[in-house]
């Protein structure tokens, strides 16, 4: 048989004291004499006390834990966001729990009751693909649960949010292709459902009309998803025009090295005969041949800066605030795959 847990109790009744004052002396109290703090902490040492996190949660009413949803972790992008939210917290003495929906609202809705219902202190989403409508978010909202919406937006939801400027980001990719003598410049978007697709899309057009450029739809074409594969037909689909492209600007960098393969594959010439330029500034970006052109984003500054205005919610416990929306800004890395 396991040796019982040692408990408050226990190191009361050697000491001869009450259970009220070991506690108060394992928390620093004020009220308790140094020779008594010391006596308690070297036998709570000595009988590997240990705290009874649950029990201390539920009469704080804090769980010291935060959950954090987004639609996938296998990415750099998340990844390093991720790395963000844990150093912020760690330093604040935070756990944190991760759930992935899969790009699937029922699965995203399925975590928040999850998540909820374990009492985590607050919340950090990146919302999935499918998430066009709020109610969920919105019952947390309604709630009192500290929330942080980051990345993708959900626009009606009066939230703290946190994005990148990726209409910055696209608009100076495109433009810098315009710059560099490109004329027939095509985008393989992303999902119109997500708001991060939106604002890349609208900056490719904005980037052309700005230097009266016509905005041809056969030179608009929505990928399947965000890999390498996703980048292949949406390629082959622009190669076979009448007029191909000169140029090309991707949702991100897994569709830019499909679209790269496809180039290569049919003896086309990058950058000369054919610039591509991603997104996202994945670290195998650079070790392509020739390296990918692609716009940066501070990821890791994402996922501390929500984390930062999350704790800051959360340690104001039901205080009332004016929903913030902090914008970080992206830089275009300029390497070999354009001119």
């Amino acid at each position: 048989m396991s040796k019982p847990r040692t408990t408050i109790t226990d190191i009361a009744r050697e000491l001869k004291v009450s259970p009220s004052t070991v506690s108060r002396a394992l928390n620093n109290h004020p009220a308790i004499s140094g020779q008594t703090r010391e006596a308690v902490i070297a036998l709570a040492r000595k009988l590997n006390y240990q705290p009874n996190l649950l029990a201390l949660s539920l009469l704080r009413k804090r769980t010291n834990t935060i959950g954090v949803i987004v639609p996938e972790i296998t990415s750099y992008f998340f990844s390093s966001v991720i790395g963000g939210v844990q150093d912020l917290l760690t330093a604040q003495g935070m756990n944190m729990i991760i759930g992935q929906s899969n790009e699937s609202l029922d699965e995203e809705m399925a975590l928040v009751e999850k998540f909820t219902s374990i009492r985590v202190d607050g919340f950090l989403i990146s919302p999935s693909r499918e998430t066009k409508e709020y109610g969920h978010l919105q019952v947390l909202k309604d709630s009192r649960f500290p929330l942080v919406i980051f990345d993708r937006d959900c626009e009606d939801l009066e939230v703290d949010k946190v994005f990148v400027d990726e209409y910055r980001g696209a608009f100076q990719a495109v433009e810098y292709l315009i710059h560099t003598g490109c004329r027939r410049i095509a985008h393989i978007a992303g999902s119109s459902s997500l708001s991060t697709a939106r604002h890349r899309l609208a900056a490719y057009k904005d980037a052309l009309r700005k230097y009266q450029l016509p905005v041809l739809e056969d030179y608009i074409v929505e990928s399947s998803g965000f890999t390498p594969e996703a980048g292949i037909e949406p390629t082959r689909r622009l190669l076979a025009l009448s007029n191909p492209p000169d140029a090309i600007f991707t949702i991100n960098d897994g569709v830019a090295i499909g679209a790269m393969y496809v180039i290569k594959e049919a003896g086309i010439a990058i950058p000369d005969e054919i610039s591509v330029i991603g997104f996202d500034d994945e670290p195998y970006s650079c070790y392509f041949k020739p390296s990918l052109s692609t716009v940066w984003q501070p990821t890791y500054e994402l996922g501390m800066l929500s984390a930062r205005i999350l704790m800051k919610r959360v340690n104001a416990a039901q205080e009332a605030f004016t929903p913030k929306v902090e914008m970080l800004f992206p830089e275009l890395i300029v390497r070999g795959s354009s001119r």
